[in-house]
């Protein structure tokens, strides 16, 4: 980590097509697989829960709901951070001080939101109550509920250090971090759920626990590594942490609330296709959550992708290279897609080995679930090549900090040609599941395209010119 920094860690004017590819690819790897490494994080939690009871996995899984929507949002509020601190670094490289103060206000941001955050997660009970959920399954959740709810404010610190790390050409961080995360994770929960380490034994809240304990070792990590690596050290960004900048705070605030909105409407496409395949049928409904799980799976890789597509649009957005922000949001958008067809090729190619992850497709009392799930994981595949292209053309047009509109075309998508086709498939032709999802591929289509058209008129509609 303390190897002396290159002079130049940004993107030259001068740099071509091949040059990009090759720089797209260096900064998606490690964001991709830190994504992918993050979704193993919560499979342990699963995992120790699951040997706790099926009680106490309904009872977690309620509170990750609403615990996993508002985090998620949070952070794309928190990681506007990223294509801010990327033009700043564009205009003015290294830009030390705007750098440092916009990454103070995005930590500020962390835990003012944070706290708004925690205040929403404590509404699970009167959710849960007017859902109709079981009286002892809502006790054990609010339990478990009370404590992690402590993890969300360093979970939204790390998410900013993160962007931070990855704007300043040190993505393997975020990746190595959270690989060893897992580590600590699943040793907290073996400590604290069965009391074991000399550890009390504290069941669900044990889980709950070894996220607070998880979350704050990830926080110390991330620090020791800026403290420890040359380049990151210059902006000693901890420094003058009460120091506001009030007009930077805002600027940060205006960008990221659309992305928040943004995640919102796209989770919540998701969760609303869960409840319409309950009421088709509860087979139905896992064999759903189980080609769901497969094609969030290969989401990430492209999601990775986006945000490396903010990191390096934003680079030359700042330095006022319209050349340069075509090459970076069109080879980041080639590289998603190109990934999502191969996704697309193995989900048609090999679907029961693919689902061999999540169930035995083999075993005979499986032989129902299974048959659904390979119908709708063959419609997965048809929508796997506009999902990533349309994860990372929003996170291009982020790097242009124009999040407002890809904001409402995002929510237009989904529920409109989205929730209303698999709505009128679903239920009102014999489509039934099936149509729910055509229904899903016809919002993430929808989507893809008008975000793909709006970044190929972005010099048009004046999203390169910089103020």
């Amino acid at each position: 980590m303390s190897q002396p920094a290159p002079s130049r860690p940004l993107p030259e004017s001068s740099d071509g097509w091949r040059e990009e590819f090759r720089a797209t690819m260096k900064l998606s790897w490690p964001l991709a697989a830190a994504n992918l490494l993050q979704m193993l994080t919560y499979a342990i939690d699963v995992i120790f829960i699951a040997r706790l009871g099926e009680a106490q996995l309904a009872a977690s899984a309620l509170a990750i709901a609403l615990f996993g929507l508002v985090m998620w949002a949070l952070s794309g509020l928190t990681g506007a951070v990223a294509p801010v601190a990327a033009a700043e670094l564009g205009e003015r490289a290294p830009a030390l001080r705007p750098v440092r103060r916009s990454v103070r206000m995005a930590l500020w941001l962390a835990v003012i939101s944070g706290v708004a955050g925690m205040g929403l997660c404590l509404m699970l009970g009167p959710l849960m109550r007017a859902t109709g959920q079981e009286t002892a399954i809502i006790g054990m959740a609010l339990e478990y509920n009370t404590i992690l709810v402590i993890s969300m404010i360093p979970m939204l610190i790390n998410n900013v250090l993160r962007s931070f790390v990855s704007t300043l050409d040190r993505p393997i961080f975020a990746t190595a971090i959270t690989a060893a995360g897992i580590f600590v994770n699943a040793l907290a929960n073996y400590a604290f759920i069965f009391g074991n380490l000399g550890a009390p034994e504290l069941g669900l809240r044990g889980a709950a626990v070894a996220t607070i304990i998880t979350s704050l070792f990830v926080t110390a990590a991330y620090i020791i590594a800026i403290r420890l690596d040359k380049r990151l050290h210059r902006y000693r960004i901890f420094g003058r942490w009460w120091s506001p900048d009030w007009h930077r705070l805002w600027h940060i605030t205006r960008i990221g609330t659309p992305i928040a909105l943004t995640i919102t409407a796209e989770a919540g496409i998701f969760g609303a296709a869960a409840f319409l395949m309950g009421n088709i049928g509860a087979t139905q409904l896992a064999a759903h959550t189980v080609a769901l799980q497969i094609a969030a799976l290969a989401f990430q890789v492209p999601f990775g992708v986006g945000q490396a597509a903010t990191i390096r649009v934003g680079y030359f957005y700042g330095a006022r290279d319209s050349e340069g922000m075509k090459r970076a949001g069109w080879a980041g958008i080639a590289v998603g897609t190109g990934f999502m067809l191969l996704t697309a090729i193995a989900m048609i190619a090999i679907p029961k080995p693919l689902l061999a992850i999540y169930i035995d497709p083999w075993d005979p009392k499986n032989a129902v679930l299974v048959a659904f799930a390979l119908k709708y994981i063959v419609i997965a595949a048809a929508f796997q090549l506009f999902d990533g292209m349309q994860a990372v053309a929003a996170g291009a047009l982020r790097g242009l900090q124009d999040t407002r509109v890809p904001m409402w075309i995002a929510a237009f998508s989904y529920w409109v040609p989205g929730i209303g086709l698999s709505l009128y498939l679903g239920f009102y032709t014999p489509l039934g599941g099936v149509g729910v999802w055509i229904g899903l591929a016809a919002g993430l289509t929808v989507a893809a395209l008008l975000l793909t058209s709006r970044w190929a008129r972005r010099d048009r509609l004046g999203l390169t010119a910089r103020p």
